[in-house]
């Protein structure tokens, strides 16, 4: 019923790649190239830049993405007709998480969530905070979870503030750090240090620890996955950042110590982010609800 090459735009702009987007698309590469293009010259102006690295939409790519979206999920929803008619959650919930260390706060809300509207098809997407912040604008993702700061310069996103993360700074027990008496930035900056990415909040905080040496890129291991972080922190003398309520763990307590005093990394607020344009689903509503109702305030 619709322009097919509308499907072929929006998988190209929440793939990133013409490869993947052929593939969803069930196209071969060329074809799906060679539709972006002609669509292109007939709209008398680009939808993506390319790169060596994949494409990205232009800004007025961003304007057509987004109302390709909207069309295909209405046209969708009217396809439908009675099989979701009677049950307004009967929809897909697409939830980028950035970064994806951030995924296990999810599951007690997205377990209340589900036994409060079963209906309900989850896709947990967890990736960088760019890519995150692409899909959500270009309507792969219908909301995004994350620290409100990486969010706060889009104009297009509107935050909502959920709950507050307290980090802290740790270490394997025995570590040589935990020999010094009051612990200061020169000491932090002896070691290596494990982060799940080095934008904001914490990244340039700890990039600073190294202004002296000018090298910080030698001292961070960017890892996003916590277990690996872990094996990391307890086989060398790595320092790792991590909740403050895991640190109260029995879990952690037998293989980890957190540096004593005052944390170097203040507390951050953790968000969720829709766009400003969109009135958020029923579904986006029914998880929004479920996170306030059962993450806890300080985390």
């Amino acid at each position: 019923m619709l322009d097919r090459r509308l499907n072929h735009v929006v998988a190209l702009a929440h793939s990133g790649s013409f490869t993947k987007a052929a593939e969803k698309a069930g196209i071969s590469q060329s074809g799906i190239t060679k539709s972006i293009a002609d669509l292109e010259r007939e709209l008398g102006y680009s939808l993506f830049y390319r790169t060596a690295r994949g494409a990205t939409p232009t800004e007025a790519g961003r304007e057509f993405v987004e109302r390709a979206v909207r069309l295909l999920e209405d046209a969708r929803i009217l396809l439908a007709g009675d099989r979701e008619s009677n049950d307004p959650y009967a929809q897909s919930l697409r939830i980028g998480v950035c970064p994806a260390s951030l995924e296990w706060l999810l599951a007690t809300p997205l377990t209340a969530l589900l036994a409060r509207h079963p209906s309900i098809r989850l896709e947990l997407i967890a990736s960088t905070f760019e890519r995150v912040v692409q899909l959500l604008r270009t309507g792969g993702a219908d909301v995004a979870f994350g620290f409100e700061d990486a969010f706060a310069e889009w104009s297009e996103v509107k935050r909502e503030r959920i709950a507050t993360m307290r980090a802290v700074l740790f270490v394997r027990k025995g570590h040589p750090i935990l020999s010094v008496g009051a612990i200061g930035h020169s000491d932090l900056a002896k070691f290596n240090f494990v982060v799940p990415s080095d934008s904001r909040p914490y990244g340039s905080i700890i990039r600073s620890l190294f202004d002296d040496t000018g090298l910080w890129q030698r001292h961070l291991h960017i890892i996003d996955y916590f277990p690996i972080v872990t094996r990391i922190v307890a086989a060398s003398d790595s320092i790792g950042v991590a909740t403050r309520e895991y640190s109260s763990s029995t879990a952690f307590k037998a293989n980890f110590e957190r540096l004593p005093g005052e944390s170097p990394l203040p507390p951050a607020q953790m968000c969720c982010a829709t766009r400003s344009r969109w009135e958020p689903t029923l579904v986006v509503k029914a998880f929004l609800r479920a996170m306030r109702a059962t993450l806890p305030a300080d985390i």
